[in-house]
């Protein structure tokens, strides 16, 4: 709806409504527990698979990834660089996370003809040194997704 009188004055609300839409959703999200986010996201991964299908990218995945779990109201930092600790060394970004979700559940996004132990170990020792504890490996690169979806937890 344009204002002619006053232009900003409409486009003001809405992005004060934006804004206030969004804090609210941010304060129901956290005190969302692993296993309600989880779920959110595992059905979120699901109908992307379906619109998008396997054999892609990771990053074609990603993104569109990231965006339905914004538009579902989930807070979602994407390719989030953490720092690694080693005794006296500390390298600012010794990995990346591809998505982690409300601060509690890393995704790890893999589009590969099968895992491998390594991809499962690797999951794990992100949620270690993110102190999360619940963590999401999902392979795109299947017929029905819902076989690749893996849950890894530490310490939940």
């Amino acid at each position: 709806m344009y204002n002619f009188k006053n232009p900003l004055k409409v486009r003001n609300n809405k992005i004060h409504a934006k804004k206030t839409q969004r804090i609210n959703t941010q304060r129901t999200q956290k005190q969302m527990t692993e296993n309600e986010i989880s779920y959110k996201i595992i059905g979120i991964a699901i109908e992307l698979h379906k619109q998008l299908g396997p054999g892609l990218l990771e990053s074609a995945y990603e993104y569109p990834f990231a965006y339905e779990l914004r538009e579902a109201g989930l807070f979602v930092e994407q390719q989030l660089p953490m720092p690694l600790l080693y005794k006296e060394i500390k390298m600012d970004c010794g990995y990346r996370i591809d998505l982690r979700v409300e601060k509690k559940v890393i995704i790890e996004i893999k589009s590969i003809e099968t895992l491998a132990p390594v991809h499962f170990a690797q999951t794990l020792t992100y949620l270690k040194l993110s102190e999360c504890k619940l963590g999401l490996l999902i392979n795109f690169n299947t017929v029905k997704l819902k076989g690749s979806i893996h849950r890894i937890v530490n310490n939940l």
